[in-house]
């Protein structure tokens, strides 16, 4: 997903930042720098040199700063990104888990009776097409309880 503008909103005191068909919010506070009351934004762009994925901002004093739009989907806890975190989590501690185990990797390979080269897609936290219901035996044979909680974000409640 790519940032298509950016617009500050100082009234709201936010930036909206429009990324497909979605328009995200994103509080001033939350910049560094952050603008003020003396020091008020000037100009705020997609920034090119990320990729668009990215954007910047000026202030009144000169000074300026970027974040990627993974920031700004954060805040807004996209669903898709929660998830992707979520697993990423998941396949790190398997990793290390899997390293303090005392089985073989060819022992794990074999008791998940999978392949090796998708034993280490589990592990690859980078790799994002695998589901939390494949991490969930190789988590049990490294000797964990995966346990989900759902609770109330405190922005909801």
């Amino acid at each position: 997903m790519k940032i298509s503008s950016v617009t500050a909103n100082p009234r709201r005191k936010m930036l909206e930042v429009h990324a497909g068909a979605r328009v995200l919010p994103f509080p001033f506070a939350r910049l560094d720098p952050a603008p003020g009351p003396g020091n008020p934004l000037v100009a705020v762009w997609p920034d090119l040199e990320l990729g668009g994925e990215g954007l910047s901002w000026r202030l009144k004093d000169g000074r300026e700063g970027t974040i990627h739009l993974d920031a700004v989907l954060e805040e807004n806890r996209d669903p898709v990104l929660m998830a992707d975190l979520l697993q990423h989590k998941l396949s790190v501690e398997a990793d290390k888990r899997r390293k303090v185990c005392g089985l073989s990797n060819r022992e794990l390979i074999r008791r998940l009776g999978t392949s090796a080269s998708q034993y280490y897609r589990l592990l690859d936290p980078a790799n994002t097409s695998k589901s939390m219901y494949e991490l969930a035996p190789l988590l049990g044979l490294l000797g964990c309880d995966v346990e989900v909680t759902v609770t109330v974000s405190p922005r909801k409640r």
